[in-house]
């Protein structure tokens, strides 16, 4: 059991981290045009998010695949910025067709492997004398995903506070949140990778 909550406590640490916070920034735009009453659509996103998380870590660490860390980060900011455009574009325009929402559960598998792979070089450092990974990289998928449920509540809270105690409309919110989230990774684009 104590092994369970190093792993576990990884996957939070992963997630929750200040100073890697490409999954924070990746969180905020994948959820931000949701509400309290979209609950379910968000938590299939982040689950589908996480299942590809964890599928790349497994298929790196098993050295099925294997992508060189700048590149895998590069990728990573460029998910935040296709999804922040993908919410300024479509902000404010009612869709609820089924289309919509494959196309959104697909992105967020792919993006869940590219961050899988970002993440892997340092899982398998911290595994390295562990016979098998299977467990621990299950036990720190658990701990990503409960990681993400906290950021997503903290999201789900702030746009029921800003849209109906600072009457922000939706669009104006996905608008602002999104844009400023893109600044930020265009900027760590261009300072780290450019």
């Amino acid at each position: 059991m104590n092994e369970f909550w190093i792993y576990f406590k990884l996957g939070l640490n992963h997630v929750l981290d200040l100073n890697g916070y490409d999954h924070i920034l990746f969180l905020i735009v994948l959820t931000v045009a949701y509400t309290f009453k979209d609950w379910k659509r968000v938590f299939w996103l982040v689950t589908i998010f996480t299942i590809g998380h964890t599928i790349s870590l497994i298929l790196s660490t098993y050295a099925v695949i294997s992508v060189k860390a700048n590149l895998a980060e590069l990728l990573v900011y460029i998910t935040i910025i296709v999804t922040a455009l993908f919410n300024i574009f479509t902000a404010g325009k009612h869709s609820n067709n089924k289309t919509k929402l494959v196309l959104l559960l697909v992105a967020a598998l792919f993006f869940g492997l590219i961050h899988g792979l970002a993440f892997s070089n340092y899982f398998k450092t911290i595994t390295s004398g562990v016979q098998s990974k299977l467990l621990p990289m299950l036990e720190f998928a658990l701990g990503v995903e409960a990681a993400q449920i906290i950021i997503v509540l903290v999201m789900l809270v702030l746009s029921f506070v800003f849209q109906t105690v600072f009457r922000f409309s939706k669009r104006d919110w996905i608008m602002v949140i999104s844009s400023i989230v893109l600044g930020v990774a265009i900027h760590i684009v261009d300072v780290n990778f450019l």
